[in-house]
């Protein structure tokens, strides 16, 4: 099975504001490598001191690096037609999106799933599913709030769950992980979502 897990780091609470954004790559159900940029966010050089304290990074560390409008001719031929996966999906997705458009970019064509919504359903009541207690608990160790770093643990956290669930192909999603992939395409979205147990029939009151 092929996926890509993605992670983005912003430098202020706005959602188009990414300064790193990380991809692992998942080739027949093993890590190929991972990739990390350094992104200059229209903010700059402001970065909100709170994001700071989370991830470290630095607004002179992003001083030299490409806005996201230059990256991008390098990052959309690697998600392209691809399945994408986030810890918290609903987040990096919207970092992508909100990104987009405020370079007025069309949004790429991709399939896309959120490990928290399908690790809920493997992993059934946890106290906790941010991705530093799930990392814990499958001993995977990580550098917490870095993007190459998130990304990886994400992908090592999908394999576990794959694996458990016995989810071979893509198709298996749905019913092995119990979720609905979203979907990002030209002029839209659709949100990815956790898939309702059906509902029990009630008995006919005679």
């Amino acid at each position: 099975m092929d996926f890509i897990t993605l992670d983005f780091e912003t430098a202020t609470p706005e959602r188009n504001s990414p300064c790193e954004v990380g991809l692992t790559f998942v080739q027949n159900g093993q890590i190929t490598g991972t990739q990390a940029w350094l992104i200059k966010p229209k903010s700059y050089p402001y970065f909100n001191s709170f994001n700071i304290a989370v991830h470290g990074i630095q607004p002179k560390e992003v001083a030299h690096a490409p806005e996201f409008d230059q990256l991008w001719q390098e990052l959309k031929p690697l998600l392209q037609n691809q399945l994408v996966i986030a810890h918290n999906a609903s987040f990096d997705m919207s970092v992508l999106r909100a990104t987009l458009t405020s370079y007025q970019l069309p949004f790429p064509e991709l399939n896309y799933a959120c490990s928290v919504q399908f690790s809920k359903q493997v992993w059934q009541g946890l106290p906790q599913y941010d991705l530093k207690s799930l990392c814990n608990r499958h001993q995977i160790k990580f550098h917490h709030h870095r993007a190459a770093s998130d990304s990886l643990a994400c992908a090592e956290l999908t394999l576990r769950a794959l694996e458990q669930t016995q989810c071979s192909q893509l198709a298996d999603f749905p019913e092995k992980l119990k979720i609905n992939f979203g979907r990002l395409y030209d002029g839209g979205y659709t949100a990815s979502s956790a898939r309702k147990a059906p509902k029990k029939k009630q008995p006919f009151p005679y």
